[in-house]
């Protein structure tokens, strides 16, 4: 009988960073990787947790991210534009520098964003999305990724699964918080089904010859759908636009034409806009806070449920519990720290 082990959150975050270290990041890059990829076990995200750390050792080991990186801010005196280069390496570094100055420079403006240049993208965005919200602030944030998606109507991968989050600060609850990808699934999911040996849902994907699969290894070789048809097309090429064309930065093909596969972290720009409720509201009635409120109120007293909310839930389970382990994931946590980027082709 196999058995499960819990392991406390710091625990946890100590075996991950030490993985990262062993395997030749700095402690900034280290430090930032194993903060999100623990936030994912303990909100119980699975397909955004220790799942995770193959890919990014992959990505280190195959030259595609700089393990020591240390990004630059260019906080633009006076500009609503706060620019962080990554300098090649991975974005949630990145953001962690540029966080407090677009804090800083929404408050004054009522309104600031922060372009993440030359990243490697880990993980998904709901932790940038509630840090600035926890600077009681609100938040959008976006990245293309690499062509794995077929606009509505096409046959070939060419938009990315281009994530999409948004956050709402509350002062006496967790924040409102939504992240997702524009695709009917996130990549991740599709691979989860492919070691499972589980078929996907109908409408997921379409393989290599433009037609509908329910087969993982088949949507892989072929292109994800987005969510939506039209819709999630329209959002999809949106997040190219403003996430990659506009601030000077790889596109969803770009990437993937850098990069030559879909098995390493995509390397692009980031871009996180963050809004000041009160700068907004100012000058008209009511406490922007005590109206969104009212809707959530009305929104969960009509039977639904707020997005976000089982992650929150997990989460006080494992700042009780601790985080649940099996044992397969123990043994993988060790080879990992045994072989470095050995364990890894």
């Amino acid at each position: 009988m196999t058995q499960d082990t819990h392991l406390t959150i710091a625990a946890l975050h100590a075996r991950v960073e030490a993985i990262f270290r062993r395997a030749g990041l700095n402690e900034r890059q280290a430090g930032a990787l194993s903060r999100v990829i623990v936030a994912g076990e303990r909100d119980a995200c699975k397909s955004h947790g220790i799942y995770r750390i193959e890919g990014a050792l992959r990505t280190v080991k195959a030259g595609k991210v700089k393990p020591d990186a240390v990004p630059v801010l260019d906080a633009n005196e006076g500009s609503a534009i706060v620019k962080v280069n990554a300098d090649g390496g991975f974005a949630n570094t990145a953001f962690e520098l540029g966080l407090p100055v677009l804090a800083e420079r929404t408050r004054a403006l009522g309104i600031a964003a922060l372009v993440i240049n030359d990243c490697t993208h880990f993980s998904a965005l709901w932790p940038e999305v509630e840090a600035v919200t926890k600077a009681g602030l609100a938040a959008l944030v976006m990245c293309p990724s690499y062509a794995t998606v077929a606009p509505t109507g096409g046959t070939r991968p060419l938009l990315g699964t281009n994530p999409f989050a948004f956050g709402w600060p509350r002062k006496n609850a967790p924040p409102y918080v939504f992240d997702f990808a524009t695709s009917v699934a996130a990549r991740g999911e599709i691979e989860l089904h492919r070691r499972a040996g589980k078929k996907l849902p109908e409408g997921w994907a379409i393989d290599a010859d433009g037609n509908p699969t329910t087969d993982p290894e088949a949507a892989l070789a072929g292109a994800m759908l987005p969510f939506g048809g039209h819709k999630g097309s329209a959002i999809g090429t949106m997040i190219e636009l403003l996430g990659a064309i506009m601030i000077g930065d790889l596109t969803s093909p770009e990437v993937l034409d850098y990069l030559g596969t879909t098995t390493l972290a995509p390397f692009h720009g980031e871009l996180i806009i963050a809004m000041s409720p009160e700068a907004f509201a100012k000058g008209r009635p009511g406490d922007p806070f005590a109206r969104a409120e009212q809707l959530f109120e009305a929104i969960v007293g009509g039977g639904a449920r707020l997005p976000s909310q089982r992650r929150f839930a997990a989460r006080k389970v494992s700042e009780t519990d601790g985080i649940k382990l099996t044992a397969a994931e123990i043994e993988q946590l060790d080879r990992l720290l045994d072989k470095g980027l050995d364990a890894v082709a």
